[in-house]
């Protein structure tokens, strides 16, 4: 807790960089915004994978510290595949989320009939399994308009993310007060 404490400034800077990333992308006209997501989020991913490997190198007696070497390398080798195929990289995700959607879906509704007679709310998980299918359906019919839509669920969800960092960076800090007073006596 005391070297999570030391180092609040790294989630506060992550959390900044992605609530930042998601206002600019707000507010930017739809059109140009594609492109330059695909280049931000290579970005964010540069930067949160180099801070994961840096928190790895500050703490050599952590424990678990390999998954977060393992998560800084993921997010440098994604930054590059995002940098040296930007188009590429939309139009996979765009594709890679509507099959995810669709196979979701069908086992979604696979389980739910499967399950109709002893499953608590499995009407919640059918509804679920079709909105699946038919998010799925209009990415892959459209997929300019998804494109367009995709960008609004990611720059909200960094909105999201970047202030669920920050909260979590000043609640770091606070843990380290007591930390250090008793260090200090």
């Amino acid at each position: 807790m005391e070297m999570m404490a030391k180092y609040w400034w790294l989630n506060l800077i992550r959390g900044l960089l992605a609530l930042a990333l998601g206002i600019i992308l707000l507010s930017m006209p739809a059109i140009f915004s594609i492109l330059l997501l695909v280049m931000f989020v290579g970005a964010y991913f540069l930067i949160d994978g180099m801070f994961a490997l840096i928190f790895f190198l500050a703490h050599p007696k952590t424990n678990h510290r390999w998954w977060i070497f393992a998560e800084g390398i993921a997010g440098c080798l994604a930054a590059v595949v995002v940098f040296v195929w930007p188009g590429m990289t939309a139009v996979f995700l765009l594709y890679f989320i509507a099959f995810w959607a669709l196979i979701t879906g069908v086992f979604e509704i696979i389980y739910a009939i499967g399950q109709w007679k002893t499953l608590p709310g499995k009407g919640w998980i059918l509804i679920g399994g079709i909105l699946s299918i038919i998010i799925g359906c209009i990415l892959l019919a459209n997929p300019v308009a998804g494109a367009l839509a995709l960008m609004w669920v990611i720059a909200f969800y960094l909105v999201l993310f970047g202030i669920m960092l920050i909260i979590f960076s000043f609640v770091q800090l606070g843990k380290g007060k007591p930390v250090a007073k008793a260090a200090a006596s």
